[in-house]
């Protein structure tokens, strides 16, 4: 039974989505401005392994994630270049396409652009404005906070403390300081489209409550986001759509926790970040996505390049286990392991019983590697009392770690891609492990050295079992 954490209820729940089979699931992406930074992955990676997660269970799955593309920093970043706003808007999400292919995050359902439902937000705004939720000033539309008298509940937030914190910006056409626009009055070298109250652009929150119920209806599964959205994001998302349609706007919220350097959450507007592409010219995507899992999506992540450098070693653990398995002896009928075995067969259920909590990555994952660890003390066995191991154990076993990868994002290369790099010459190296063998059978220990030698040389490492080599290349 799969249990999530709901922000709004602050506990977790059994999931019962709104149709049997069916999961419809809004995620707000990036504002495209610029390269993606780490805390940015961190969103990517949690919800797309819920997403798969949702798959594996049998889920008909709606994913919608969006693109805003109008928004003030894009407007600041146009300006300065002296490009029109589509133009940064287009650049960083091809950008961003790349950085998430990288990372392996698989394409949601739906990638809507707020610039492309302008018709949507327009209606959205007029039916809040018809019900008395929303006013207009002089070509800005705000929407009334003081009107929706569940205003707060999912941030817990109480209105009347807000109303008096000195955060609150301040507006002289608000007639609350908390009052949000819903649409706002174009300035000078500003996108801008035509509607009721004269020029303008959207504002970010109604953007959102415009896609995910275009897409999804007027009430669906799960929203998503990272932690720093609950308050006022989608609180107000929250108030308007729910102002608008009448009935419940989302079942379940969703939010990961920040990526934090020295313990302060990483981010542009602190300066602290590194970009994605930082980090993936000293570690590929792989291992990235497995740091970042190896924290639940709830709790902070505290980056630093020797936890990468940590998660790279415990993958090259995996794929050394791969390695010995693809090159190791197997037979039908030999040697039992009961606890291997035992191991192997539940080794799905533990995977699913860890990810029903919650999508408890880091759980599901230790589980793994207590499988690996018994795997590599059988082959060490068989290997010293000379026989091969059993077949089914080994088929069993990638077959586990098949389904287990394709939810995970990780585990899923092949051993020689993993330790490989592009710039080895596969051919040339079995060629001289071939020749080095046939020196050692006629005994020419000097030749089989030298060869030996020569390979170490090229980041080559040779381990020799009874009737094989494997090789590998230090890392």
């Amino acid at each position: 039974m799969l249990k999530i954490y709901n922000t709004a209820s602050r506990s977790l729940e059994e999931f019962k989505p709104l149709k049997d089979g069916k999961v419809g699931m809004y995620v707000c992406g990036v504002t495209v401005y610029d390269f993606c930074h780490i805390g940015h992955a961190r969103s990517a990676v949690a919800f797309d392994i819920i997403y798969r997660y949702l798959k594996f269970k049998g889920y008909d799955v709606v994913f919608v994630k969006n693109f805003t593309d109008v928004d003030d920093k894009i407007i600041k970043r146009a300006n300065q270049e002296g490009v029109s706003c589509d133009e940064i808007a287009s650049r960083y999400i091809k950008e961003y396409y790349e950085d998430m292919e990288k990372l392996s995050i698989e394409r949601p359902t739906v990638e809507p652009k707020a610039t492309e439902h302008i018709k949507e937000i327009i209606e959205l705004v007029k039916k809040l404005i018809d019900k008395g939720y929303a006013y207009e000033v002089d070509g800005d539309v705000y929407y009334s906070v003081e009107k929706f008298k569940d205003y707060g509940k999912l941030s817990h937030k109480n209105i009347e403390e807000l109303k008096s914190g000195a955060r609150v910006e301040i507006n002289d056409k608000k007639r609350n300081p908390l009052d949000f626009a819903l649409w706002k009055k174009s300035k000078e070298n500003e996108p801008a489209w035509d509607s009721p109250w004269g020029k303008g652009r959207p504002g970010w929150h109604i953007e959102c409550s415009a896609m995910s119920m275009k897409y999804l209806g007027e009430s669906f599964d799960i929203h998503g986001g990272g932690e720093d959205l609950i308050f006022p994001h989608h609180e107000n998302e929250i108030a308007q759509s729910e102002a608008a349609t009448g009935k419940e706007f989302a079942r379940y919220w969703i939010h990961n926790g920040f990526v934090r350097i020295n313990k302060e959450k990483m981010s542009k507007s602190l300066g602290n970040f590194f970009t994605i592409r930082d980090v993936l010219k000293q570690f590929n995507g792989e291992t990235l996505r497995y740091f970042l899992l190896l924290t639940h999506y709830r709790s902070p992540i505290d980056f630093s390049f020797e936890g990468l450098t940590a998660a790279k070693e415990a993958l090259n653990r995996y794929y050394n286990l791969i390695q010995r398995i693809e090159n190791a002896p197997f037979d039908k009928n030999t040697e039992e392991d009961k606890e291997l075995e035992s191991s192997i067969d539940t080794l799905l259920d533990r995977f699913e019983n860890a990810m029903d909590n919650d999508f408890n990555a880091p759980k599901a994952i230790g589980e793994v590697f207590a499988t690996v660890k018994l795997f590599n003390q059988y082959l060490d066995s068989v290997e010293k009392s000379n026989k091969p191991a059993l077949k089914r154990y080994k088929d069993a076993f990638l077959d586990a770690m098949d389904k287990i990868s394709k939810v995970l994002g990780v585990f899923g290369t092949s051993s020689a891609k993993w330790f490989i790099p592009e710039d080895i010459d596969v051919e040339w190296v079995e060629s001289k492990i071939k020749e080095r063998a046939s020196a050692r059978k006629r005994k020419d220990y000097k030749t089989a050295d030298a060869i030996r030698d020569e390979l170490a040389e090229k980041g080559i490492i040779l381990e020799d079992a009874k009737d094989y080599t494997r090789w590998k290349v230090k890392k």
